[in-house]
């Protein structure tokens, strides 16, 4: 998702430091994803003629980093959206060391 004077928050961020703090966000939310996904798939019993293996656990893990990542970029548990006004303030002050954090921008 690009973010745009519509749908981002009131900032002093540039466009572009926008989206890459939404693609951080999301990154996080991937991993986060990523563990519950393999912790789903641990639970799947695949015994038999066809199953099992070396093979499958490494196919497993690149699904459910796939999936994780997938499920991050279109909404996911919506994480990264809750993360970004912590984001924004962190790097506006890191911007403006005089400023408090989460204090409102004149």
């Amino acid at each position: 998702m690009m973010l745009d004077a519509t749908t981002s928050p009131r900032t002093s961020l540039d466009t572009a430091t926008m989206n890459r703090l939404h693609r951080q966000a999301e990154d996080l939310e991937g991993v986060f994803l990523n563990t519950l996904t393999k912790q789903m798939f641990s639970s799947i019993k695949t015994d038999g003629d066809f199953g099992g293996g070396f093979a499958e656990e490494t196919w497993r893990s690149m699904q459910s980093e796939q999936l994780a990542n997938t499920m991050a970029q279109h909404g996911g548990l919506g994480i990264a959206d809750q993360m970004m006004g912590d984001l924004i303030a962190m790097q506006e002050a890191a911007q403006n060391p005089n400023t408090l954090m989460g204090a409102p921008t004149p």
